[in-house]
């Protein structure tokens, strides 16, 4: 068997620890939390950047560690979408370090919480998903606070204004997502973490 396949996995993911999404520390925080959208291209990084934001804001970045990927390799090593990025930075978050990798198996052992965007690469991660990690397969927008909706549409086809849309609700469900790391995955071994 060929090693070929294993290539731009491999890549993505030297890409990533050499462009500092992933640092040492990160592998030691209590609560890890990935990101997936279809090609990491435009919803993922950016509610990578949101909440990674707002963990750092809480003085939380020593124990929840974030990161982003896709279900498909079409953005392998690549930045994020130009519009995603500018849309993201006139709201103060900076994805320029950011490159875009694909979901590993390592992937559902590593992270606490994998999040989709939406319903179609949930079911992507579920048919690759050991069935004893399954219940960490959950949707962004399960969190959101003011919106009813599931699926977080991808702006990529679309104008500027999608990707305002998508950081509404991104913003919205993260607010939401801190919260739940903090009273379900930090208070569980610091009581005053979870307040």
């Amino acid at each position: 068997m060929s090693d070929e396949p294993r290539v731009p996995m491999i890549a993505s993911i030297l890409k990533g620890i050499l462009h500092g999404r992933w640092r040492r520390r990160d592998e030691n925080a209590r609560c890890k939390v990935l990101f997936v959208c279809m090609g990491n291209l435009c919803r993922s990084p950016t509610a990578e950047a949101v909440f990674r934001h707002r963990v750092e804001l809480a003085g939380l970045a020593n124990e929840i560690a974030c990161a982003s990927a896709g279900t498909h390799d079409v953005n392998l090593g690549n930045a994020p979408d130009g519009r995603a990025r500018a849309a993201a930075l006139k709201r103060g978050y900076d994805m320029s370090r950011f490159r875009g990798r694909v979901v590993t198996d390592a992937d559902f052992t590593r992270f606490d919480l994998i999040l989709a965007m939406d319903r179609q690469n949930l079911e992507a991660l579920r048919e690759r998903c050991p069935p004893e990690q399954a219940e960490r397969l959950r949707l962004l927008m399960e969190f959101a606070q003011t919106r009813e909706v599931l699926d977080i549409p991808d702006p990529y086809y679309g104008n500027a204004q999608g990707f305002e849309v998508v950081l509404d609700m991104i913003e919205d469900a993260c607010s939401t997502l801190l919260q739940h790391v903090r009273s379900t995955h930090l208070a569980q071994s610091d009581p005053a973490i979870g307040r």
